[in-house]
């Protein structure tokens, strides 16, 4: 079964490159120098993620969660 999951990018204004983060797998980061190479390890990641939760017995996400973006200006 193929699920998506929502990823945000950030880039790293002091070293360079991106950090990667899945809201719908909380604590779990990656990073790449590119986008494109953050983009890749972060579906490397939630794979292995993924594959890690089934063999514990853990319940696989669905995929997206809720997620509200807003700007706050200050």
């Amino acid at each position: 079964m193929r699920r998506r999951f929502k990823v945000l990018l950030e880039w790293n204004e002091e070293g360079g490159g991106y950090t990667v983060t899945v809201p719908a797998l909380p604590g779990r980061v990656t990073e790449g120098d590119t986008r494109e190479e953050a983009l890749e390890n972060a579906k490397e990641a939630i794979e292995c993620i993924l594959e890690g939760m089934q063999l514990d017995g853990e319940p696989i996400p669905a995929g997206d969660v809720l997620i509200e973006e807003v700007e706050v200006a200050v």
